[in-house]
């Protein structure tokens, strides 16, 4: 059911290339329009999920059409992730910092090891988080903690991820691929439509008014009631068996 993406980089601490982030995103798009995979779940290594955007390619970013080029691809890489039917769980160990914490914000759910470092340290060389930090760690954590984070470059350890919500698990580090993948195991036992709607429907009424996101939210449930998957799984119900979904 799942499919593990492993960003592999040891020598640059899992720093995010161009290359790298266009071949996530790529990837992501690859496995969307798989309809045996049921679950993405993207990680790096023990110590290092990902440090940020690779040095290089940000050394490179010295005018606005550059930055711009070099921001395109976390945005195609985010973009792909938070677009994806699939839910996408990041499996994360070591150090999530910067630019490796801007695409594990893009993804549907996030699981750390006990040992996790996160921080977001553009301010240190006078940068800001823009591959979707100030925009999506508030939304995840809310504005006084992403403040905190973005004014100050300190790491926060994975105990206090879980407190303000930026994990939903922490695990022990030899736990976090196997939890990840027990997640994408229970995700795969439920209709994938409901877990894609359900996915649209987060994602897109975050970003409306209450009324208006919740005539989307009735437009999908609409929607859905007319599915092959929404009868069998009411004939499933009231027969006492387990549902056997299609997908549509």
């Amino acid at each position: 059911h799942a499919a593990i993406l492993t960003m592999n980089r040891p020598d640059k601490y899992n720093a995010l290339s161009d290359e790298l982030l266009r071949a996530i995103g790529d990837k992501v798009q690859e496995l969307d329009a798989n309809d045996s995979v049921r679950g993405i779940i993207l990680t790096g290594s023990d110590k290092f999920f990902s440090t940020g955007a690779d040095l290089a390619s940000a050394l490179k970013a010295q005018d606005l059409p550059s930055t711009h080029t070099m921001l395109s691809h976390f945005d195609h890489c985010n973009r792909a992730i938070e677009k994806s039917r699939k839910p996408v769980v990041a499996a994360i160990n070591g150090f999530c910092l910067t630019g490796g914490l801007e695409v594990a914000l893009a993804c549907d759910i996030r699981i750390a090891g006990s040992g996790s470092k996160f921080g977001v340290t553009s301010s240190k060389i006078g940068s800001v988080a823009g591959a979707g930090g100030t925009q999506r760690l508030p939304r995840v954590v809310g504005r006084e903690w992403a403040k905190d984070m973005l004014f100050s470059a300190d790491f926060i350890d994975a105990e206090t991820a879980l407190r303000i919500g930026l994990v939903s698990r922490v695990v022990e580090p030899d736990q976090v691929l196997a939890t990840a993948l027990a997640r994408v195991d229970a995700y795969a036992e439920r209709a994938p439509l409901s877990v894609w709607y359900a996915k649209i429907a987060i994602n897109s009424g975050m970003e409306m008014n209450l009324e208006p996101a919740l005539e989307f939210e009735r437009h999908l449930t609409a929607g859905l009631f007319t599915t092959e998957d929404r009868s069998e799984g009411m004939s499933a119900f009231l027969e006492k068996r387990d549902a056997e979904f299609k997908g549509r």
